[in-house]
């Protein structure tokens, strides 16, 4: 086997355990989260459970906001995300073009919903996820902004609604606690509140043609 071969082996090794390690990591740390409280518990006590030095967390996830923010973001894949997204910019009809915003909204939170225990809690105990799902939040709203000026240029933007408003009224809608509300709480299934949210979307931003 020739030297160069060697290097991409052990390259390639190197990145699968790698990505092993923060897989079980991350596995770890949801456990103790559920178990614990985010609050209660450490990163030794991560290091511990996934069976590496806290080293190695710091390493791959800088701390324990680190790692709750990786759950978070791989609660919903990037590809799927991103499919999605390209789905909804690439929809000229405005009223399609919300129901596909309905739809991110739903995929997002039905892949979090195992993790929104988590996510209550933290939001409750901790000032750090406060600040990480602010920051989640203001880059939703600025890559809503592109769809509502989409929709405005096509003219389909309901009268006495601009950019700024419309673009408030979509970031609210969609948000999770609206979902957690209907879906967690009050037990709709996940296509009812796809579909309700879809109508209300439709309704609210957009002109229709009778």
């Amino acid at each position: 086997m020739s030297s160069h071969k060697k290097r991409t082996y052990h390259s390639e090794a190197r990145k699968r355990q790698a990505v092993q390690t923060r897989s079980r990591i991350l596995t770890a740390a949801k456990s103790l989260f559920h178990s614990k409280g985010f609050e209660g518990v450490t990163i030794e006590h991560i290091a511990q459970a996934a069976d590496v030095s806290a080293p190695t967390i710091y390493g791959l996830f800088q701390s324990k906001r680190g790692v709750l923010r990786a759950l978070m973001d791989e609660a919903l894949p990037t590809d799927q995300f991103e499919a999605l997204v390209k789905e909804a910019m690439q929809e000229k009809s405005a009223e399609r073009h919300l129901a596909l915003s309905a739809k991110i909204a739903r995929c997002m939170y039905d892949a979090e919903r195992a993790q929104m225990e988590i996510f209550q809690g933290a939001a409750i105990l901790s000032p750090e996820f406060k600040e990480l799902e602010k920051e989640r939040e203001l880059r939703r709203y600025m890559r809503q902004e592109e769809s509502i000026k989409m929709i405005e240029k096509a003219g389909a933007l309901l009268k006495g609604l601009n950019v700024s408003k419309a673009r408030d009224i979509l970031w609210a809608f969609t948000g999770r606690d609206i979902y957690r509300m209907f879906v967690i709480e009050q037990g709709w299934t996940s296509e009812e509140y796809e579909k309700w949210l879809s109508q209300l979307l439709v309704k609210t931003l957009i002109k229709i043609d009778l």
